[in-house]
């Protein structure tokens, strides 16, 4: 089994930077496809990215240059960090990890941590 804890959201203006935390226990995460999702009040949950076993980091095309996904192996424990952030990326994130090899099959979610963009 294993356990997604998220932290790091909060309130934040327009133009500024956070980086959101998935410390993930019960399993490495080198053995772990590890992804960030989204849901924005009213919409559909949308995948942002998404770091593989290697740890080669894809991203939804819209998003790319603003969105890093990385980990620290040591710290077992995966960030995303957005950066010139607008109000339109408030929503709930949250840390995903998918244990299977192939098209990712995402087993475990964490609990989510609110992001909200003052104008």
């Amino acid at each position: 089994q294993v356990q997604l804890v998220e932290s790091g959201g909060g309130l934040v203006q327009a133009g500024g930077s956070l980086r959101l935390s998935c410390a993930a226990s019960g399993r490495v995460i080198t053995s772990l496809t590890m992804g960030w999702f989204r849901q924005a009040p009213g919409k559909q949950r949308e995948l942002l990215a998404r770091l593989t076993r290697a740890g080669s980091a894809m991203y939804v095309d819209s998003l790319k240059g603003r969105f890093t996904m990385y980990r620290d192996v040591a710290k077992n424990t995966a960030y995303l960090e957005v950066n010139t952030l607008k109000p339109e990326d408030t929503a709930v994130y949250y840390c995903v990890a998918a244990p299977n090899l192939g098209a990712p099959r995402w087993d475990y979610w964490g609990q989510g941590t609110q992001v909200t963009v003052s104008p």
